[in-house]
């Protein structure tokens, strides 16, 4: 049986401040909670007998439960037969990745389910490293985390301030999407460097704009059509990263 305590603490966990306290993030649904399950630690393990019995998730607490039981706690419309509480990587900031590797670097993106398109994103395209400024959403939110798709397991998140980052860079490429930008298919892309993804609503930020070497267009078709004023945040990452990796092949 779930402990009041228990529930409490697991729907606490929706709050930032609370998953910062206590250094854990709350995972849930069958494939997410087994694929994150071999690279973070699991504090506590709520499944129903058959889910614990037929995968092998080492936690320091498991709790089986009726599949009815997990709906008191879970925070999905629709909960799954588990829901783990992991704690949170200690990953060391190092503003170096982006003179050897691709990197993407996000100005205050706000939307939970943006940042983890995103993250999954990053995964597909072999992109390890993100750079998050510190007015980004929290990635280990419930909701960026589901979003995430376990690809939160193999992308490592870093909060920090951009502009120290950027201007850490000297000479490494430094990629901005503009709307006044040059012709992303026209220009030269490297392996290595940084991609500055902006904000929803209002792009990049002109602090950061003012730092960036490479500005970048992608161009809508055919060119000079009157079109939508700009595309999603993660479907320009898709689109950035496609190209950047083609180039690579």
């Amino acid at each position: 049986m779930l402990s009041k305590n228990k529930i409490k603490f697991i729907r606490s966990l929706e709050m930032k401040k609370n998953r910062k306290e206590n250094g854990v993030f709350l995972a849930e649904g069958n494939k997410l909670v087994s694929d994150l399950s071999s690279h973070f630690k699991c504090r506590l393990l709520i499944g129903t007998e058959q889910w614990i019995k037929s995968n092998n998730v080492h936690a320091e607490e498991t709790v089986t439960v009726e599949k009815d039981d997990l709906s008191r706690v879970s925070l999905l419309k629709t909960p799954q037969d588990v829901l783990a509480v992991f704690e949170m990587p200690a990953h060391h900031v190092s503003f170096d990745k982006p003179r050897n590797e691709l990197c993407l670097a996000l100005d205050d993106v706000q939307d939970p389910g943006n940042l983890g398109t995103i993250i999954r994103i990053a995964d597909w395209f072999g992109i390890r490293h993100i750079y998050c400024s510190n007015g980004t959403v929290d990635a280990f939110g419930p909701k960026t985390v589901q979003a995430t798709m376990g690809a939160l397991a193999r992308v490592q998140l870093h909060y920090c301030d951009i502009k120290k980052l950027i201007s850490s860079l000297e000479n490494t490429p430094v990629f901005g999407t503009f709307l006044d930008g040059d012709n992303m298919y026209n220009c030269e892309l490297s392996g290595n460097g940084l991609i500055v993804m902006g904000n929803e609503g209002n792009g990049i930020s002109k602090d950061v704009s003012e730092l960036i070497n490479r500005r970048i267009l992608i161009p809508n078709y055919p060119q000079g059509n009157e079109t939508t004023d700009s595309l999603n945040v993660a479907v320009a990452t898709a689109i950035v990263c496609s190209e950047f990796r083609r180039r690579q092949l």
